[in-house]
């Protein structure tokens, strides 16, 4: 059987192998989540194309209560997660070092102009703090989950600043903090007009297809689910997604999937190391895989995972939705 790992573990895997592994322990359904009220009033909503002017400014609180506090406006930005590469393409900004591909990919820099970006080593998992430090940031960006415990390092030689976008309403309001503190209102505004425009132009068009986002690198797959995925979170919106996170260590089974009648199937192929084949290719070996019907109408989309999985912002989910709306149709 196949299962699912839980959004912290996919944190990780969208990036490196980690500790926890991906369980399989077969079909279970899915218990009562307090949070999905609220999860569901957010995606009912209508999509708001209305964009607040945006002040430049070296204080503000994020969304979960981070303060940030900068004597002047950063010039040495080192980014520790895709967000935050993201983010300052959508700005017009190079960052000063990343540690991730996400720049390197079409519609981004651009794989010859990302060489000229430093590369932070230690990965997504473990990135070198006396490496950071040597750039001499004025600004680092990385992930809650997994750079929080790079605070005590960093503290009085750099400003540290830990994200936890869970939804694309959060990746929209790290997008307008930066600019904030950047100084570039103007492309924040553009930005974040850009992508709410394109998701309401794709909510007026949903589609009444089925559709299911589902990663790894082989027979132990996860299913992406709003709430805990930000690209999966602008699904509900383009399609048909009966898929919720079941809020604690759940399952997913291809007979499951297979009871779900689904029509298109996105597939991020997210290897450890080096690559060795894809996804969709290696559940076709299961009997059941040739039954799902997107698979028998040749309806699956192996899917770019630096963009789906981890590049989380409004350039990302803006390719995202034309990959996804055109899929659809």
């Amino acid at each position: 059987m196949l299962g699912s790992p839980s959004r912290f573990v996919r944190t990780w895997v969208t990036a490196a192998i980690v500790g926890s592994v991906l369980v399989g322990c077969g079909t279970s359904t899915e218990p009562a989540n307090d949070g999905d009220a609220v999860a569901d009033a957010k995606t009912d909503a209508k999509t708001d194309v209305t964009v607040e002017p945006i002040k430049a400014t070296r204080r503000l609180t994020d969304a979960n209560g981070v303060e940030i506090s900068l004597k002047q406006e950063p010039k040495r930005i080192v980014c520790l997660f895709a967000l935050c590469d993201d983010i300052l393409t959508e700005l017009g900004i190079v960052p000063t070092a990343s540690n991730n591909a996400l720049l390197a990919q079409p519609g981004f820099l651009g794989a010859e102009k990302a060489k000229k970006v430093d590369v932070i080593p230690g990965g997504f998992i473990a990135p070198e703090v006396e490496a950071i430090l040597s750039h001499k940031p004025d600004l680092v960006i990385g992930l809650e989950d997994t750079h929080g415990k790079l605070a005590p390092s960093l503290k009085g030689a750099t400003t540290f600043w830990p994200m936890q976008p869970e939804e694309w309403q959060d990746s929209v309001g790290y997008l307008r903090d930066v600019a904030a503190l950047t100084g570039r209102t103007a492309e924040g505004e553009k930005a974040e007009k850009t992508f709410r425009t394109k998701l309401a132009d794709a909510e007026r068009n949903k589609s009444d297809k089925t559709a299911l986002i589902i990663y790894g690198s082989d027979e132990n797959f996860g299913v992406a689910t709003p709430g805990t995925d930000v690209a999966a979170g602008l699904f509900p919106k383009l399609a048909d997604y009966p898929w919720k996170s079941r809020g604690v260590e759940g399952s997913y089974s291809l007979e499951e999937i297979l009871a779900r009648d689904v029509d298109v199937l996105f597939v991020e192929t997210i290897s450890f190391g080096a690559p060795d084949g894809k996804l969709s290719e290696k559940l076709a070996k299961n009997p059941l895989w040739g039954k799902i019907p997107a698979v028998r109408n040749g309806d699956v989309h192996e899917v770019n995972s630096e963009v789906w999985a981890k590049g989380r912002g409004t350039r990302s989910l803006g390719i995202v939705l034309d990959e996804a709306t055109a899929a659809l149709r």
